[in-house]
């Protein structure tokens, strides 16, 4: 049986994620309040982030800078612009 949640990204319940996949006390708000699809967008955009800014994930600051971002994205809706990136037109 699919869990589902309230997702704080999309505004809508939708099937939570299987296992947490982040750790800490962000782990378990990612957990309980984010869906498996809202989670898949902020994974595609974290891909961008990392290559337009050339961060390496073990490097702390990069870390830190990869966090912020994440908790942004999921739970304001703020999003940082990607020199360049255009959306696909729907």
């Amino acid at each position: 049986m699919t869990r589902l949640v309230q997702c704080a990204k999309l505004g809508k319940e939708a099937p939570g994620l299987e296992r947490p996949t982040y750790p800490g006390e962000l782990g378990k708000r990612i957990w309980l309040n984010i869906s498996q699809e809202g989670w898949d967008a902020w994974v595609s955009h974290q891909t961008m982030l990392i290559n337009e800014y050339r961060l390496t994930p073990v490097d702390p600051k990069a870390r830190k800078f990869l966090e912020e971002e994440m908790e942004k994205f999921l739970f304001t809706g703020e999003v940082t612009p990607i020199s360049g990136y255009v959306p696909p037109e729907s």
